[in-house]
């Protein structure tokens, strides 16, 4: 089976790939899935140097989501079939052609979605849907201020929020980057090398704020956003994609009666199963009416599985990136 090897966390210049690794053991509570596409996220490029809050046992693949078919079903698994077309959550093992995940984390996949829109579907939407709509409680007509919005998570916010009903401030670094923001929904946008995202962003809503912001970038812009809120407003926090947690004053929290809060969407999907269900629910049902359309950046092979973490790393990917091992 070839596979992507991490034997160090030394980071991603020292990942290898082997065509001859062992195929991950069944057991009865688990499918195995031939690969067709595994998304990559920035948690992929701390896995392998140690950094992240899961350190799996060395050496092992990188890659938590993945899309393909059902090839074996555990003896305990009644759900699921040989041959179903399906999307799974892995945390890692899934950079290669076949990955064991248990059946509690695999959901199927629409005939109208291609397996490789699948592989980059399920992490970055699921977990902004989670966030807009169990965390913040986003209702139609608020504003949503959006960081990093030509990112994965973040493109994925746009969409999400604009289907719910809200007005979207896309904020990132590069008129690319917010010109694909605009195309999937946002109706404001804010350079925020350029100009400052607090003054803009109180100017674009007549010196209000924002009800909602959604960060998975961290680092200054996070302060920065949060004095652009509302009264009542709501900080999302995501990620750290600029590599820095931020420290947050608790006196804005105080000043502007708002909220931050914690988005952890992996533990979400195990501890409310039925409501990450219908989620998912949701997200199909608007992708399969054109609301959602993931922007896949590019599908690589898994040979180019360094080219792509670097890319994630340094932000040059916008919306999603796939690795599949049928190419």
């Amino acid at each position: 089976m070839k596979q992507v090897v991490c034997s160090s966390l030394t980071g991603i210049d020292d990942l290898s790939i082997t065509s001859d690794a062992t195929a991950p053991a069944l057991n009865p509570h688990s499918v195995r899935i031939e690969v067709h596409g595994c998304g990559v996220n920035y948690p992929d490029t701390l896995i392998v140097r140690g950094a992240y809050q899961f350190k799996p046992p060395l050496p092992f693949a990188p890659g938590g989501e993945v899309a393909g078919v059902i090839v074996e079903v555990g003896s305990e698994v009644s759900r699921l079939s040989v041959g179903q077309r399906v999307a799974g959550i892995c945390l890692w093992g899934g950079f290669a052609e076949e990955v064991v995940v248990p059946a509690n984390s695999v959901i199927a996949v629409p005939e109208a979605m291609e397996l490789t829109v699948a592989a980059g579907f399920t992490i970055t939407y699921g977990t902004t849907i989670h966030a807009l709509r169990q965390r913040a409680r986003l209702q139609p007509g608020e504003t949503v201020l959006v960081l990093g919005s030509a990112g994965g998570v973040g493109l994925a916010a746009v969409e999400i929020a604009s289907a719910m009903g809200a007005t979207v401030i896309a904020a990132a670094s590069t008129a690319d980057k917010l010109a694909l923001a605009t195309a999937h929904g946002a109706k404001h946008t804010i350079n925020y090398l350029e100009q400052d995202l607090k003054r803009t962003v109180k100017s674009l809503t007549d010196g209000k704020g924002v009800d909602v912001v959604y960060d998975p970038v961290g680092g200054d812009y996070t302060e920065q956003a949060l004095r652009a809120t509302a009264w009542n407003g709501r900080l999302l926090i995501i990620g750290f994609a600029s590599g820095t947690i931020p420290a947050l004053r608790a006196n804005l929290l105080l000043l502007k009666g708002c909220q931050a809060m914690g988005v952890f969407w992996g533990d979400f999907i195990q501890r409310e199963p039925d409501a990450s269900e219908q989620n998912m629910q949701q997200l199909f049902e608007w992708y399969q009416s054109g609301l959602l359309c993931p922007h896949i950046h590019g599908v690589w092979p898994l040979e180019d599985v360094r080219n792509a973490l670097h890319a994630i790393e340094n932000r040059s990917v916008m919306g999603k990136l796939v690795l599949s091992p049928k190419i």
